[in-house]
């Protein structure tokens, strides 16, 4: 993608009035010919295109969702705000973003909301603290004791029964227990495990060696795809600080932190271009209060915020 930094306000008015236009479902060949056209004339009209077209895409806009509101505003110039209005009208009558997750709501036993925090208790004694945004589902017969992990992140303090082991999968992995407490963070691209007290086993589909015993204080990383990323000392304590109402993060990369704070505010959050994606965030923040994270993200980064109805974009300074 082209380098977005001369993109001004007016430019992406601009580009997003163009991309309505095309998905509007009325466009004509003219139209597309004079949109096609429009990108050509300069390298940054194309990076405007270009980004107005991700942000359509990273809020799952449908035509069918625009097309009602042009109806109704014919003559209207679509602004920014027009344009996430109008995508916004389906988003805003499910009560979710992500139509995925809400389709977990009916296939999983458990699910948190957005900024939800929850205990639940296993038929075994076993209790898991669900983080936000996160689904579960759990599956006991007189052999196993059985979790899926299939959203977000949970802490597991597991009940004592040597003759059922305590299964949990999360993406092509499975962490296995008998008594001890852990926890599973399904990132963007990956997922980690971390041991707070005693030890577990990680297996994952793409590793041929066997279970990986992870003891107190270590974590595993491995990809959605099964590949072990790493394996690493860590405090667990500030790891989970999630339990305690905390964020803390140290040198986690943007694209990890932004997939934490959607967990607990509405809307979608768009990083414009893959460069940002690695950037370092530092800090230490109260989950109540997750606009602090862009603020402090918008101050240390080079990077300028644009917030709109659910939405915000971030792009390079």
């Amino acid at each position: 993608m082209e380098d977005a930094k001369g993109i001004d306000d007016a430019l992406s008015d601009q580009a997003i009035e163009w991309v309505v236009r095309i998905h509007s479902g009325h466009a004509t060949q003219a139209d597309r010919e004079a949109f096609a056209n429009w990108r050509c004339e300069n390298p940054l009209n194309e990076a405007a295109a270009r980004e107005a077209e991700t942000i359509w895409q990273g809020i799952g806009v449908a035509g069918k969702e625009v097309r009602g509101t042009e109806r109704r505003n014919t003559r209207a110039k679509v602004t920014r705000r027009a344009f996430i209005g109008a995508a916004s009208v389906g988003l805003i009558g499910s009560g979710l973003v992500e139509t995925g997750f809400l389709r977990l709501n009916f296939l999983t036993d458990y699910v948190t909301g957005i900024g939800e925090r929850k205990t639940i208790v296993l038929a075994d004694g076993s209790t898991v603290l669900m983080n936000a945004r996160s689904a579960l589902s759990a599956r006991f017969d007189a052999n196993r004791r059985q979790i899926s992990l299939f959203e977000g992140q949970a802490t597991f303090t597991v009940a004592h029964d040597r003759a059922r082991p305590f299964l949990v999968t999360a993406a092509s992995g499975q962490t296995k227990a008998v008594g001890t407490v852990f926890d599973i963070d399904m990132r963007p691209d990956e997922v980690a495990v971390t041991v707070l007290e005693g030890s577990v086993s990680v297996a994952t589909e793409a590793t041929s060696d066997g279970p990986m015993p992870i003891n107190v204080n270590q974590r595993v990383r491995y990809s959605d795809d099964g590949v072990i990323l790493a394996t690493e000392e860590v405090d667990a304590d500030i790891e989970t600080a999630w339990r305690r109402g905390k964020l803390v993060f140290n040198g986690r990369r943007l694209a990890e932190v932004i997939a934490e704070v959607e967990r607990y505010r509405r809307g979608k959050i768009v990083l414009m271009g893959s460069s940002l994606q690695q950037l370092p965030v530092t800090g230490v923040f109260d989950m109540a209060d997750s606009e602090s994270v862009l603020t402090t993200i918008r101050q240390t980064l080079p990077v300028r915020i644009t917030e709109l109805p659910l939405v915000t974009i971030i792009r390079p300074a």
